[in-house]
This record gives C-alpha cells, structure tokens and sequence, in this order.
C-alpha cells in the first residue's frame, strides 16, 4: 500500500517562508501530475499548485510569484517552497499524486497544517 508522507507546516509570521515536503513510501509508477491542495476552515479544497511528469507547472492565481512547486522524479517526491506568505494561506495543505494508467488513481496526503500569525 503505497502512502503519501508530507512534511514542513508549522506556524510563521506574516512574510515569512515554509517548504513542504511529500513522498511516496512505496514505488509508484505512471504519475501524471503531483498537486498541493489546501482546505481553510468552512471552505472547500482548493488546487494550490500542480506540476506535470515534463515539468509544465500551474498555479492558483493568489499564489502566483510567492509559491513555487518541483518535483524529484527519481525519488517520487514533490515539494512546495512558499514564500511572502499571508495570513489567507493559512491551512491545511495536502499532496495529490494522480497515477494515469489504464485508469486514473489518485492518492493523497495526510495533510500538514500551515498557520500564518503573527
């Protein structure tokens, strides 16, 4: 059973920088794309960044210039550098891989909580 491990929340002032870290405990193969998701209290989970198997990235338009997402192939890890972050990033953040083979699977993180305070 394959799992997502996430790491990198905690609680940071406003302006400040956090890298969130996901990685697969097992091998998985056919990843399409690898996604950071983020769900605030009373809202809906919304897409935060996504990067593609050739390197072709998206991201929300309210962190575009601040978020920046990679990925390692070879160690079937994604991560998250977000930069002048703001009191409306605050919350929990999860990691999607979504596996495309004959079928689509989609796995998930456990999620880790960011808090941006002062």
């Amino acid at each position: 059973q394959v799992q997502l491990v996430e790491s990198g929340g905690g609680l940071v002032q406003p302006g400040g920088s956090l890298r969130l870290s996901c990685a697969a405990s097992g091998s998985i193969f056919d990843i399409a794309s690898m996604n950071w998701y983020r769900q605030a209290p009373g809202k809906q989970r919304e897409l935060v960044a996504g990067i593609t198997t050739t390197g072709t990235t998206n991201y929300a338009d309210s962190v575009k210039g601040r978020f920046t997402i990679s990925r390692d192939n070879a160690k079937n890890a994604v991560y998250l550098q977000m930069n002048s972050l703001k009191p409306e990033d605050t919350a929990a953040y999860y990691c999607n891989f979504v596996r495309v083979t004959w079928r689509t699977t989609n796995y998930w993180g456990q999620g880790t909580q960011v808090t941006v305070s002062s």
